[in-house]
């Protein structure tokens, strides 16, 4: 499996970060070769991130480096794009 970076840029009190990340726990062992990482708005890091990729509503999903998703995640394109990047 090819080892994968998952960054999801969270904000303070948001549901949908809350849900991301709780959906995150029960299917990461599904996908061991990724690695996750969770970086607050609140963060310089994180203020940058929302600059570079104009994300308005949290979470940001990045993918080995590249923006997936904000503001809610569809599971099923999301499962699949990981299922993809894990077995390449």
């Amino acid at each position: 499996m090819n080892p994968v970076s998952l960054v999801v840029l969270t904000s303070p009190g948001c549901t949908h970060c809350h849900a991301f990340l709780k959906f995150w726990k029960e299917v990461k062992s599904d996908f061991p070769s990724v690695a996750l990482r969770e970086v607050s708005i609140l963060e310089p890091e994180g203020q940058q991130l929302a600059m570079d990729h104009q994300i308005f509503s949290a979470p940001g999903i990045f993918l080995d480096g590249e923006m997936f998703a904000s503001g809610g995640v569809n599971k099923e394109e999301f499962l699949t794009k990981m299922h993809a990047l894990t077995k390449s």
